[in-house]
């Protein structure tokens, strides 16, 4: 999962952070998890960021990292908690292009997002929610562009304007 508050820990440098699930959870050795966490941080464009503390980092990259240390532990699925909520609209693109090449290489993700062209443009389907309720679901073009549903209609209108 990755949170929208990016939750890293503090304390330890950006290879810690994403070897530590892997040594703990799934065993490998500190080599390998070094090794999968230098390629997963190449993966994300922050290869140079490796021995950094996350203070250091900007929300993007923090952001970025975050999604390094999620795919360490080798997911089936992603759970993506509003991940650009709290970035500025540059480091955003980023961290879409992230998210963009996962949905590309066939990563299952699930995506709590207000990012309407980003979930058209990389979404199979389109769940719209209100007060803890499915209001309407279905292909992205249709939900986002034609939504059948007032709700739905209202929000996406609130959100264009």
């Amino acid at each position: 999962m990755v949170f929208q508050q990016f939750n890293l820990f503090p304390h330890l440098r950006v290879d810690e952070n994403i070897m530590l699930g892997q040594i703990k959870a799934l065993g490998r050795s500190r080599k390998e998890a070094y090794d999968r966490t230098a390629r997963l941080l190449a993966s994300v464009g922050l290869e140079h960021k490796i021995h950094a503390r996350p203070i250091e980092l900007s929300g993007g990259e923090q952001q970025r990292v975050a999604i390094a240390r999620a795919l360490a532990l080798d997911p089936q699925a992603m759970l993506f908690d509003e991940p650009t909520s709290a970035l500025d609209p540059e480091i955003r693109r980023e961290v879409l292009n992230v998210m963009q090449r996962l949905a590309e290489q066939g990563m299952t993700m699930i995506v709590v997002s207000h990012e309407l062209r980003f979930a058209e443009r990389v979404s199979n389907r389109v769940l719209f929610m209100a007060q803890g309720r499915v209001q309407e679901e279905g292909p992205p073009a249709q939900v986002l562009r034609n939504p059948v549903n007032s709700r739905t209609r209202q929000f996406i209108e609130a959100l264009e304007t």
